[in-house]
């Protein structure tokens, strides 16, 4: 393929869903695999809906993300202005031609005439009211109006809209990427407004007309958009493009854990996990919804797992960096059927990522956590030390810091099933002789404190295997965790022998 252009063209009315990132991310995956461009648009034609610090929002995530466009509102390009409402202008004339050509008209409809419209198909049990190819003949439009009486209603500044003329009985067809040929009778669509009373067009009009201008070859949308599509077609024959007209590609739905039914903000709240990328403070309502990134995903880690959402490689390999997914990518490998939305599979990616991540990464914000959380003086190298030791056990960055504390703080309680299992007349003894070499040892690694706590136990008789839950009960107050010598290597000896023989006077008592 060659110039593939691509575009991810999202409303500025809230915060920006997880599944639009999916979609943003699908974009920019096929447009570097082809080496295309990937262009970010502003659609925000309906200013009733548009929200402040929403498009804002947009372009954070998308930099955080690493998903970075390479023509838009702030990249610029050839193509411009990339924001809808700076585009005004330019939508009226195809509306106009639309009209002077017959495919499309004037509806001067009152709110309560459309309503009243609704309502007597509802009475006639009609399924689906709707202003179509039938019911525009019973309504107040250039269709049904003389052109003087059209006329003098635009001069007298009457409020109207411009409609598509669906044409009757006529099979609109598509070629989906990925769903293969679409066909839809034009008896089910309807008159879709494609200009406001405002001046402003609908999204359908103007999507179509700055895919065209922006030289756009295919447009990779959600499964939600499919029912619009046979409609933009039309447009794309009318305005005489149908030539040049983009591929379609519809992704499938992001589903809820179950698979019952689509993922929305309530389902996400309900389960615990988030739906945004970062934190969302809506203006409206002043509801704080966590994101991602506050949550404690790494950006890679997310992108890896979203690339998963309805795509595979065809491979058993799941870690893939950004370069990798883009050499890997293919629309062809893009299911048709609704894909669940697996938060555990999501933070099981997070902690593969947190693992091969330089434990360098972490160290200063550690460092920062332990000073102004609990006043803990913590040096470089030992939050290092601490992130190495805990790497293989945490899910999320800030559980470095909970799970550190032990470092710091002797046990305060013990778990009791272990003192019931494991503690015996012999345990203070033997853990005591350990504790007095121990602290002889004042630089000690996790490889000597080890061979130290072996040679000490067995020349005493003892079996040391049978002390190691007990030893790590008096340095953490826990049975299980993470590498016990390189916690006495972390301490010191001096410091790890002070714990034991605390410890054992705790329990003795």
């Amino acid at each position: 393929m060659e110039n593939v252009r691509v575009r991810f063209a999202p409303s500025p009315t809230g915060g920006l869903h997880i599944g639009g990132v999916r979609t943003a991310l699908f974009n920019y995956l096929f447009a570097k695999r082809n080496n295309g461009k990937f262009i970010l648009r502003i659609e925000d034609t309906d200013q009733t809906r548009y929200v402040e610090g929403a498009e804002q929002y947009i372009k954070d995530t998308l930099d955080w993300c690493g998903i970075n466009p390479d023509e838009g509102p702030e990249q610029g390009g050839d193509f411009g202005p990339y924001k809808q409402s700076e585009r005004k202008d330019i939508y009226r004339q195809y509306a106009e031609k639309l009209v002077a050509e017959g495919n499309a008209y004037y509806a001067f409809d009152t709110p309560e005439e459309l309503e009243a419209m609704r309502e007597r198909l509802k009475e006639q049990r009609v399924v689906n009211p709707q202003y179509d190819t039938i019911t525009r003949t019973t309504m107040k439009n250039s269709l049904t109006l003389s052109e003087e009486e059209v006329k003098r209603r635009i001069d007298n500044g009457e409020p109207y809209v411009i409609r598509i003329k669906v044409p009757k009985k006529e099979e609109v067809r598509l070629n989906d990427m990925v769903r293969g040929w679409v066909m839809v009778h034009t008896e089910v669509l309807d008159d879709k407004v494609l200009m406001k009373s405002d001046g402003m067009p609908t999204y359908h009009l103007a999507n179509i007309v700055d895919d065209h201008l922006m030289k756009i070859t295919h447009v990779i949308r959600g499964e939600e958009w499919l029912p619009s599509a046979p409609l933009h077609v039309l447009l794309y024959r009318f305005l005489g493009w149908e030539d040049e007209m983009p591929r379609f590609a519809h992704l499938p739905l992001i589903l809820k854990p179950d698979g019952n039914g689509k993922l929305s903000k309530r389902a996400a709240d309900k389960a615990g996990f988030p739906i945004f990328p970062l934190n969302w403070n809506d203006p409206e309502s002043g509801e704080l919804s966590t994101g991602f990134k506050e949550t404690g995903f790494l950006p890679d880690a997310l992108i890896n797992f979203l690339a998963f959402l309805g795509w595979n490689p065809g491979t058993e390999q799941e870690i893939f960096s950004l370069e990798e997914l883009v050499n890997e990518f293919s629309e062809k490998r893009i299911n048709k059927a609704g894909t669940k939305f697996d938060f555990d599979k999501a933070k099981w990616f997070n902690q593969q990522y947190i693992k091969a991540t330089d434990s360098n990464v972490f160290a200063a914000d550690l460092v920062k956590a332990f000073d102004q959380r609990y006043g803990i003086e913590c040096p470089s190298e030992q939050a290092i030390q601490i992130i190495d030791l805990l790497k293989e056990r945490v899910t999320f960055p800030h559980e470095f810091v909970e799970k550190g504390l032990m470092i710091f703080k002797a046990p305060e309680s013990f778990d009791e099933k272990v003192v019931r299992k494991k503690w015996n007349e012999d345990t203070p003894k033997a853990l005591t002789l350990f504790a007095e070499k121990l602290s002889q040892q004042e630089n000690i690694s996790s490889e000597s404190a080890k061979e130290l706590f072996w040679k000490t136990l067995e020349d005493e008789g003892y079996k040391p295997g049978q002390f190691m839950q007990t030893l790590r009960l008096t340095l953490t107050g826990e049975g299980s965790g993470p590498d016990l010598m390189t916690i006495i290597e972390i301490l010191g000896g001096e410091k790890a022998a002070e714990r034991i023989k605390s410890s054992i006077d705790a329990l003795s008592t």
